[in-house]
């Protein structure tokens, strides 16, 4: 199997050209992010991922996870990397240096988290989860609980998890039925969850659960849901660990991909009630658990455009390796790279990979201002620009990634469906990431209504016109030809948000169309990301000293997607014009008529 290597030229352009480091590195607070530190970061987060996950991944994919007792050893290794991890500091970049953070932007973890989903996505979604729990008790809990939490996680000793899901409750969070009830200065919660990713392990002193559960007086519905912190093991006075809690996972799900990720039934409150503290207001837990909801949603999306980077990787190396047929335009058998139909999809490959890195590394980057910016108007601007791309970012870069390890799968051909070649591997892993925080129908959901009517398509307006001044910017440059592309599909992106805008009175309309207009989203908006940077090669390229090869592979990857991906919008606008007579008009029978 093709070892993992970091792309770390291509984050370090997209970092500076897109999600614009230099300018977060004004901001108060991240002066410490300057070129070279950026630089030395993405350069040893690249040799662990490198020399310390990647050779872990088939590892941990054949030997997975089994429930000893209370218990779930990981496979040979994991422990060992999650200390290299934890000792080096990995964990802490983005957060508070109040509580032993680093302090730096936002954006610059999530090349790093990258790293990580790409040499090994099983052994990433720990610190992935963990991360995200940090953000939701930074957010929202007491002054206490982050003095006595916030250190050890962000350290790394401790990690953490996302209690939502129930038996009874899959998507629909209003019917939650785990129990919180008062004792002194703590509560006593009970119930069960499920799909509870890394909710037991062994390479952490302790894991830091935050669950979802109803206080005896809770009304019905998402209102009466409140949030709790339940720690595995109870914390002393002096910050040492005290007994086990009530909470333990009962059982592993057996699943397709991600084998060496425990994904947990956990029980709480077996014995009497697991002890938990309250984080926010009572009945607020749905909002507090939208911070690390919201996290965890860019995050998935990134896991996406990683494993899309390993799959290509492992699709290139093969294909300039396996011998098979004379290629068109060539004497003698060669190498199956010189074919026509495999360079396509090594192109569709890079291509869509490189776009939703772009997109993710952008959206993070809006949120590293609007956090930081002291023009309050700004701030608001940039908080709805992040909010706007989030779920583009978890529902297409995720949706492509199920095409791209699946091309990764075709151009190994026959081998590419036996498991010892590893592309099965990562076809496998990508097919949860879909489903993962908000599947993809509730995130086109999303898009379509808090994200675009809800605010009258201010958001998308605005990012509209982004898109339009760098179309005017082609204008008598290599590149204009794919502005005007991209022009025709930018006006078919406006033409569907004008459909959805006006379709206030047919709620069916909006839920009908909503996959088909975040899929022309995305695929319009990873077109731009492509030609901003071609053009930023197109100026470097005058330099002396510039690398022609990076620089030239950027603009023909470009010129590559407005050609072969671009115009999958027309088929997506389409869709959307047609609205939701097609789906709604074919009633429960038709459906099963071939069955008569």
């Amino acid at each position: 199997m093709a070892e993992y290597k970091a792309p770390v030229k291509d984050m370090n352009f997209v970092l500076e050209h897109i999600a614009d480091m230099p300018g977060l590195s004004q901001l108060p607070g991240f002066e410490d992010a300057s070129e070279d530190m950026v630089s030395a970061i993405l350069e040893e987060a690249g040799k662990v991922a490198n020399g310390v996950l990647s050779p872990l991944n088939v590892v941990g994919d054949q030997t997975g996870v089994k429930l000893v007792g209370k218990d779930v050893p990981t496979p040979e290794g994991f422990k060992e990397a999650y200390q290299a991890f934890s000792e080096g500091g990995w964990g802490s970049l983005q957060f508070d240096p109040e509580f032993g953070g680093q302090g730096l932007p936002y954006s610059l973890s999530i090349p790093v988290m990258e790293m990580w989903q790409s040499a090994n996505m099983s052994w990433g979604l720990c610190p992935l989860l963990s991360q995200g729990a940090v953000e939701a008790i930074d957010a929202s809990a007491s002054a206490e609980l982050k003095q006595t939490y916030l250190p050890r996680m962000i350290s790394g000793e401790w990690t953490g998890t996302m209690n939502l899901t129930e038996p009874s409750a899959g998507s629909d969070l209003s019917v939650v039925r785990s129990k919180a009830v008062p004792q002194g200065d703590h509560y006593l919660v009970s119930g069960q969850k499920i799909f509870i990713t890394w909710g037991e392990h062994d390479m952490a002193d302790n894991i830091v659960h935050l669950v979802l559960a109803r206080l005896p007086d809770a009304e019905p519905g998402v209102r009466g849901i409140s949030l709790f912190l339940v720690p595995k093991f109870l914390v002393n006075a002096d910050g040492s660990l005290g007994e086990r809690n009530d909470c333990a996972a009962v059982s592993l799900e057996h699943k397709l991909g991600i084998h060496a990720s425990p994904t947990c039934v956990m029980s709480f409150g077996d014995n009497g009630g697991a002890v938990g503290y309250l984080i926010g207001e009572p009945g607020k837990g749905l909002a507090c658990m939208f911070k690390m909801m919201n996290n965890a949603r860019l995050a998935v999306g990134l896991q996406g455009v990683a494993i899309s980077e390993r799959a290509y990787q492992h699709a290139l190396e093969y294909a300039g390796e396996r011998t098979q047929g004379k290629a068109v335009g060539y004497a003698e058998a060669g190498p199956i790279i010189r074919h026509a139909d495999i360079r396509r999809m090594l192109l569709t490959m890079k291509a869509l990979t490189e776009a939703g890195r772009a997109i993710t590394y952008d959206a993070c980057a809006s949120l590293d201002r609007a956090h930081r910016l002291e023009d309050k108007q700004q701030a608001r601007l940039q908080s709805a620009r992040a909010a706007l791309l989030t779920p583009i970012v978890k529902g297409w870069c995720t949706e492509f990634s199920m095409e791209v390890t699946s091309l990764g799968v075709q151009i190994h051909g026959g081998m590419g469906f036996i498991e010892e070649t590893g592309a099965a591997q990562f076809y496998r892993d990508a097919r949860i990431l879909p489903i993962y925080e908000g599947t993809n129908s509730i995130q086109a959901l999303d898009l379509v209504g808090r994200k675009t009517m809800f605010d009258s398509g201010e958001a998308l307006n605005a990012l509209i016109e982004e898109m339009r001044q760098t179309i005017s910017a082609t204008s008598g440059s290599a590149f204009a030809v794919e502005g005007g592309r991209l022009q025709d599909a930018v006006v078919a992106l406006e033409q569907s948000r004008d459909q959805l805008l006006a379709s206030g009175d047919n709620p069916q309309f909006a839920a009908t169309v909503a996959y088909n207009f975040l899929m022309l989203a995305g695929t319009v908006v990873g077109a731009w990301q492509l030609l901003r940077q071609a053009l930023q090669a197109e100026t470097e390229l005058e330099a002396e000293g510039a690398d022609q090869l990076f620089l030239t592979s950027k603009q023909m990857t470009a010129r590559f997607y407005i050609s072969q991906i671009l115009p999958r919008y027309l088929g997506y606008a389409v869709a959307v014009s047609d609205g939701a007579e097609p789906v709604i008009s074919v009633s429960d029978e038709q459906l099963q008529a071939a069955f008569c």
